[in-house]
């Protein structure tokens, strides 16, 4: 099928074009001719009838009076001459008129071709006449004796009437011509598309190979250069199929590599356009590789150091390397993040190489450690400082006083529990983090989890003047728990909320029943959780502003999460300043219901 951007098509049409333009300015060139040649001849043969007429009439005009009728004459003459004729007086008024009502005719003295005639002596025009309703070949001429002008002879002839024969003429003429142009066209074609049959063999050779038959070839038909073009395909197609497979092969080991590296890598070009990504760097950046592929670099990374790292890169052509940290929003996670930039040099591919090494983990355990580090020394060292005054003090004589070395007794004994718990306490942490403290899961209904803790903590509450209340729905499910774990969980946010609840304030325990899981709920009215310290309430030895001066370890919270989670639940808390804190923790539902 014939395409306008087939190759057969364009020479074929490029020839018919030239050949049409050819013909087309021949025939413009030869009716144009033609028209002005007749034309001119025809204006001769006026002017030459028109002097005829003068010398014979012009003692009848010089004798001619104002008033005198002089169609008759014009009428003989004009019908020996086969043209309209006009006798006009020096003033304008028609006296002779040969094919129209010369008493329904205007003056004529302000007509181009009379003013001409009356300041040249002879005077020619073609124009639309108003009296015949066509156009006319006007030629007039001034006839005038030795003392004065006595006249004007004017003859015309119709201009359609005259050109007959040339429009016939021109119609043979253009008739010619598009005979041959069709001709032409056939021919054209019929060359065209023997000259590019081999062409269009060869292109579907190609094509195929596009669509991934690297095995296609084509035969050569000639000996020109249509058949050295086919013959150099085939060795191209050989050359490239081999290349090709080498390539595949390559390219397979590559990406497997790239997509079981731990660091991400990122391959741009020189403008920026990321060629290739692996699913790590995805990970990191938080996007897909394929919708990152062929954007801008500044786009996707959407971190400004990481984009000034990069563009530094380009600018010196050096090595770059920086660890920047990326900080938390709505929908992405805080990083940390050791990035390395390398030019990549070479005329084939140059452009740039990152990579992006994950180092979250480690900064955070390296966090978590110095946070931990300083949390236990800060702990331990009022304990230690007040156990080493009341030593000091006994030292230097209270001890020979027996009611205040009994009081500064009870003192150290105290301040020794208070570091016993903090060191048992992270030791059943660390046992629960390690998961190498067994969990007894069993079916336990949730009031069993839940109603003895209260009733431990109650006194507690109504010693700070605080209302406790358990309200559990009815046919809750079972859920999969060890008892007296939760039981601890369940104490320790009761026992928060009385801690930070002033007198006369509510605490209500409930529970309710979501697919596959059980919600346990502690609401209080105390004085609630700053939003800076909400993501860091579960941390050891975090303590919110709120509980500095308080009791307590700090490690309460820590256990009951790391108690949760080993139960395969999540443990989470609701507050506001002011307006009270309600601890959450969901737990595993068991098969049937209480």
């Amino acid at each position: 099928m014939w395409h306008y951007r087939s190759t057969q098509v364009r020479i074929a049409v490029s020839y018919v074009l030239l050949f049409v333009l050819t013909m087309a300015a021949l025939t413009v060139y030869l009716t144009t001719y033609l028209r002005r040649t007749y034309l001119e001849n025809l204006q001769e043969q006026l002017t030459a009838d028109v002097h005829l007429v003068a010398d014979v009439l012009n003692a009848r005009l010089a004798a001619a009076k104002a008033g005198d009728n002089l169609d008759p004459l014009a009428d003989y003459y004009a019908e020996l001459l086969g043209a309209r004729l006009t006798l006009i007086a020096p003033d304008g008024e028609v006296i002779g008129e040969s094919d129209f009502d010369r008493t329904q005719m205007d003056n004529h003295l302000q007509r181009p071709e009379v003013q001409q005639a009356l300041s040249e002596g002879r005077g020619f025009s073609m124009r639309y006449s108003k009296t015949g309703r066509e156009e006319f070949m006007y030629v007039a001429l001034r006839v005038e004796t030795e003392e004065s002008v006595v006249g004007i002879i004017r003859l015309a002839i119709p201009v359609n009437e005259a050109a007959s024969d040339l429009n016939r003429l021109t119609a043979a003429i253009f008739t010619a011509t598009l005979v041959v142009t069709v001709l032409a066209v056939v021919l054209a074609f019929y060359i065209a598309n023997r000259t590019t049959g081999p062409v269009r063999h060869l292109t579907q050779a190609v094509q195929q190979m596009a669509s991934g038959d690297l095995s296609t070839r084509t035969l050569p038909t000639t000996e020109d250069e249509v058949g050295q073009l086919a013959r150099a395909f085939n060795h191209m197609a050989t050359e490239l199929e081999e290349q090709i497979r080498a390539l595949s092969t390559e390219r397979c080991r590559l990406a497997a590599i790239l997509e079981h590296m731990a660091d991400g890598v990122i391959i741009i070009d020189e403008d920026g356009q990321i060629q290739m990504m692996n699913q790590a760097a995805a990970e990191i950046l938080e996007t897909a590789p394929e919708t990152a592929m062929g954007k801008n670099f500044s786009t996707v990374a959407r971190h400004h150091r990481l984009i000034e790292l990069w563009l530094n890169c380009r600018r010196t052509q050096r090595e770059g390397r920086e660890a920047i940290e990326t900080l938390q929003t709505a929908k992405r996670k805080s990083r940390f993040l050791q990035v390395i930039i390398t030019p990549q040099y070479g005329a084939i591919a140059p452009g740039f190489i990152v990579i992006l090494q994950d180092l979250t983990r480690i900064r955070r355990l390296e966090t978590v450690r110095r946070d931990f580090i300083s949390n236990i020394s800060h702990e331990l060292r009022t304990p230690l400082a007040s156990l080493a005054a009341l030593v000091e003090t006994l030292q230097d004589g209270a001890i020979d006083d027996p009611p205040a070395a009994e009081r500064f007794l009870n003192h150290i004994a105290r301040e020794v529990a208070a570091m016993t718990q903090i060191v048992e306490e992270l030791l059943e942490l660390s046992r629960i983090e390690s998961g190498r403290v067994p969990l007894y899961v069993k079916p336990t209904p949730v009031s069993d989890l839940v109603v003895r803790s209260v009733e431990r903590l109650s006194p507690q509450a109504m010693r700070s003047g605080l209302s406790l209340a358990v309200d559990l729905p009815e046919a809750l499910p079972l859920v999969l728990a060890d008892k007296e774990r939760v039981q601890r969980v369940v104490t320790n946010l009761v026992h928060n909320a009385i801690k930070f609840t002033s007198a006369g304030g509510s605490i209500a325990v409930t529970a309710y029943a979501e697919t596959n899981r059980v919600v346990i709920m502690v609401k209080d009215t105390g004085v609630g959780i700053s939003e800076e310290d909400l993501p860091r309430i579960f941390e050891r030895f975090y303590k919110a502003d709120r509980a500095r001066s308080g009791g307590g370890t700090g490690l309460g919270l820590a256990i009951s999460k790391h108690i949760v989670q080993a139960h395969g639940g999540r443990i989470w808390v609701e507050s506001e300043v002011g307006s009270g804190s309600t601890f959450f923790f969901s737990l595993p539902a068991a098969s049937k219901a209480a």
